[in-house]
């Protein structure tokens, strides 16, 4: 029975030298315009904290800092918990690949904090938007565009990539409804690469196609694993808009809920772009 591709691309070999040290393949069904989809490289990383042996809880957080492209072929990442208290745990998480000459280079940086939840008073400030359910909804067709798209079954209920290139553009919000493809049960490894799935959103506001790339994205996991079971291998309303351009650098503020109403993440990061 063959694995999904995302699960391929997230397979991690135990390093013999240390706990938390590991080895992986980029993988090609998930490749961008310069190295892999920067969703998977995130869900990568938090792959290997989620394997370590002295894991506590479920992700809260994870900030991923992307300093170069990573390659084709073979990388490294290194987890390591820095500090445990008592509900939270913190980490710092290393994806590193060897250069021309054998040496090994920083590819990828992050951060995460895991931690025990516990039940007490929740609410909900952010509701999901009011918008038709995916079934009436028609599916994006970029089946020509790069090849990770190829991954994710995406329905825009607004903000759709622009169909001319000419400037016009008035607005950086989109919505829209995502999952995998072929559709898997939902985990928090899946839910961090697809927290990444917006295409950038000075796209969108200028309806001008420049070289953009995310410099850093945090998420935040609003829930856990019974959350996730729940929601199972079903949709997720994804919205996301950015709020500054300028000086080669605009942010983006993003939240998906699952079919339910349910908010199960949100984040923001900062993204470059080239004129």
């Amino acid at each position: 029975m063959s694995s999904h591709p995302l699960d391929t691309a997230l397979k991690l070999a135990p390093s013999a030298s240390a706990a938390g040290h590991y080895t992986g393949q980029s993988s090609p069904a998930y490749w961008n315009m310069v190295g892999p989809f920067g969703g998977t490289t995130a869900a990568t990383l938090l792959e290997a904290v989620l394997r370590h042996p002295d894991l506590l809880g479920e992700p809260l957080s994870l900030t991923v800092n992307y300093a170069g492209a990573v390659s084709a072929g073979e990388f490294e990442v290194q987890a390591q918990p820095v500090r445990t208290n008592r509900s939270t745990q913190h980490w710092v998480i290393t994806q590193l690949q060897k250069d021309a000459d054998g040496q090994p280079v920083v590819c990828t940086t992050a951060t995460a904090v895991t931690a025990a939840r516990r039940e007490t008073w929740s609410v909900s400030d952010a509701p999901m938007p009011q918008v038709p359910p995916p079934e009436e909804v028609p599916r994006l067709d970029l089946a020509r565009a790069v090849e990770w798209i190829n991954r994710y079954e995406m329905r825009p209920v607004a903000g759709v990539i622009p169909q001319q290139w000419d400037g016009s553009g008035d607005s950086s919000l989109s919505q829209l409804w995502m999952r995998d493809q072929p559709p898997r049960p939902l985990d928090f490894c899946a839910l961090a690469a697809m927290a990444d799935i917006f295409f950038p959103r000075v796209w969108l506001r200028r309806a001008t196609r420049v070289p953009a790339g995310t410099v850093s994205i945090t998420t935040y996991f609003h829930v856990g694993l019974a959350e996730l079971a729940a929601t199972g291998p079903g949709y997720l309303l994804g919205q996301a808009r950015a709020q500054e351009f300028r000086n080669g650098f605009f942010d983006q503020t993003a939240q998906l809920w699952n079919q339910a109403g349910q908010l199960l993440v949100s984040t923001h990061q900062v993204v470059y772009f080239k004129e």
